[in-house]
């Protein structure tokens, strides 16, 4: 993390709070966050895959069988929304995973997984990997062209989902689209973090996503007993991951951890394009989605995809 000033496009950064999510504020924040998961909206198809886990489906306008038989099988994406593994909804991303849809002629689903601490790991993940395989069998879907993705927490279960995809090999993954991903427990033991150019995501939130996640029998950032698929940078091996795509602001907790990440990828082989946004705050394209710099951001995103699995 740089710590160097806000991008130009990002006015509102001076008006945010460093960090959002804490013990204190979590039913509140759930509260705000849960009223805009109210009614399925227009060419969204939801679907229950166990009494668990629900997806959101886009791109499908007619049942699974019937858009096989006029469309053939298509790429698919599987998107797993952020929240720092306490917040969040399947709805939370909505516009982009509609535009991936479209643009991509994908079938699009996100995936509303259980989250922490009332559900800690490997909960929310193997909620993901259910999804993940649901989606792999759709009779619409090419099983050679599916990629996962997800920003911040949804990043972090993304990353630790390629890692199970590869060691269980039930599916093979195409992509892995990683949105400042939350990847190293680690960081919440990081010393001398300049606070003042963080927004929306502090150390303090980022310790207490981590011990929700964890559960009471881990401890964040301890040098062992953190499983790798939890912390996907804790991963020894990452060779037979799929090709990648890191995006991440210079001004977010998540851009060290990031870096390396992508570094480690290449290392191993596993194609690995990184895009850093000078001046940019973690979550800052929800935030600012009109300006100039979360357009590119997103378009980058969206022709990555197109490369990868159409």
């Amino acid at each position: 993390m740089t710590g160097q000033a806000f991008h130009p496009d990002l006015r509102a950064a001076r008006f945010l709070p460093r960090g959002v999510v804490g013990p204190r504020r979590l039913r509140l924040i759930r509260a705000l966050t849960g009223l805009a998961d109210r009614g399925v909206p227009p060419g969204v198809v939801q679907v229950p895959v166990t009494p668990e886990v629900r997806v959101d489906v886009y791109g499908r306008t007619v049942s699974a069988a019937e858009d096989a038989a006029v469309q053939g099988r298509r790429p698919a994406l599987l998107w797993i929304h952020g929240g720092g593994m306490v917040i969040g909804h399947a709805r939370m991303d909505s516009r982009f995973c509609a535009r991936a849809a479209r643009e991509l002629g994908a079938v699009v689903a996100s995936v509303d997984y259980r989250l922490a601490p009332e559900h800690p790991y490997p909960t929310p993940l193997e909620d993901c990997y259910t999804a993940l395989t649901w989606l792999a069998a759709q009779p619409d879907v090419d099983p050679d062209r599916i990629a996962i993705g997800g920003a911040s927490a949804g990043g972090g279960l993304a990353a630790g989902l390629a890692l199970l995809a590869r060691d269980r090999a039930d599916v093979r993954l195409a992509f892995q689209l990683l949105v400042y991903p939350m990847i190293d427990d680690r960081t919440t033991v990081r010393t001398g973090v300049d606070e003042r150019r963080l927004r929306m995501w502090n150390p303090a939130s980022n310790h207490f996503g981590w011990r929700s996640y964890l559960g009471p029998r881990l401890t964040p950032g301890q040098p062992d007993g953190v499983p790798h698929p939890a912390a996907p940078a804790r991963a020894e091996d990452l060779t037979g991951l799929p090709p990648t795509w890191i995006g991440v602001g210079t001004n977010d907790l998540f851009h060290d951890e990031d870096v390396a990440y992508a570094e480690r990828l290449r290392q191993a082989g596993v194609p690995c394009d990184l895009h850093i946004v000078p001046g940019a705050y973690h979550g800052f394209d929800s935030v600012e989605s009109r300006t100039a710099v979360v357009r590119d951001f997103t378009r980058r995103q969206i022709a990555a995809l197109s490369q990868a699995i159409t």
